[in-house]
């Protein structure tokens, strides 16, 4: 680690970062790069700054060109081992990229974890989604749905609309929420993130890693209602429509190993995760797996060129887990 990083604080830094692999840190890391709320003393104190984002139980990458695999040809990709704090594999693990809805996972995280799921929430007119080739739950403003109802509205058939009812309830606006997003960021130390919003429809500004992406969803693999929502492949919502009728839409997931279009490694069960698409992100996946052992895995994909090629390469680097 450079010296010029070490200044007020150093002893504390390298005495939690020492500690086995609680730092999620090796030397292919750039603190200015991956912490730079380290830089402002004033907001938190010299406790908060510096323990809470070592603290954790986190995995370490090291040199990425040990990882070398041609056969991985996505922007980026990585596989973590969650009991032994490791990367089995990393490209470009904290190259900053666009999510696509794999920004759900966050929105999900915030809402289990803030929120009330027996809320009903009234869909408002901030639900109505007109960009081209957006997915939607298919809720329309006046509807009145639980907060758990539009959480699977949200992951399973990856339902921007859905993203905006639960932003407007919790926040009051989507802006407001994107700070909730980018706070709760910043807490799991996720630096190579900022969020506009919660279903990551693009934006310039609205980008995360695939290092943050494992930061996010191990976060949430600790909610028990993420586990089951996630791992879920079908959810029929009954709910209330706008002219006070009974509404009933069966929502389906769209992770191939889950609904059997992609065989899964044998060895490996794939028990949940979050895809997502658009033009400038390309085809995303983040997903969890674990072995015959019940030993749990992270994997992510960001930036693959065809949804085939997705699971062709989350293919090539979770059989690594196996080998």
């Amino acid at each position: 680690m450079r010296s010029k990083l070490l200044g007020t604080g150093a002893a504390l830094f390298l005495a939690v970062s020492l500690a086995g692999c609680s730092a999620g840190l090796s030397g292919s890391y750039s603190l200015e790069e991956r912490m730079p709320v380290l830089s402002a003393p004033t907001v938190l104190s010299e406790e908060e700054l510096y323990a809470p984002a070592f603290a954790r139980d986190l995995c370490v990458v090291g040199d990425e060109q040990s990882y070398a695999d041609d056969s991985v040809t996505s922007e980026a990709a990585a596989v973590f081992d969650l009991d032994n704090c490791s990367a089995i594999y990393s490209k470009n693990a904290f190259e900053r990229l666009y999510p696509a809805s794999t920004t759900k996972v966050m929105t999900a995280l915030i809402a289990i974890k803030y929120g009330n799921l027996a809320d009903e929430v009234t869909v408002t007119e901030d639900a109505v989604i007109t960009e081209a080739g957006a997915t939607l739950a298919g809720i329309k403003p006046g509807d009145k749905l639980t907060m758990e109802q539009l959480l699977y509205g949200l992951m399973l058939p990856s339902g921007n609309d859905a993203g905006a009812a639960i932003a407007v309830h919790m926040a009051g606006s989507i802006e407001k929420f994107a700070d909730m997003m980018n706070e709760e960021a910043r807490r799991l130390g996720a630096t190579g993130t900022h969020f506009m919003n919660p279903h990551g429809l693009n934006d310039p500004n609205h980008y995360t890693t695939a290092y943050d992406l494992y930061l996010i969803f191990n976060e949430a693999l600790k909610q028990p209602m993420f586990r089951k929502i996630t791992g879920s492949t079908a959810y029929t919502a009954n709910y209330r429509g706008a002219d006070g009728k009974t509404v009933s839409k069966t929502w389906k997931g769209g992770n191939w190993f889950m609904t059997g279009e992609r065989k899964t490694p044998d060895g490996l069960t794939v028990f949940g995760g979050k895809t997502g698409t658009t033009k400038a992100a390309g085809y995303c996946l983040v997903m969890a797996s674990r072995d015959d052992e019940d030993r749990e895995y992270i994997s992510v994909v960001m930036k693959a060129d065809s949804r085939p090629g997705l699971y062709d390469n989350m293919t090539n680097i979770i059989s690594k887990i196996v080998k």
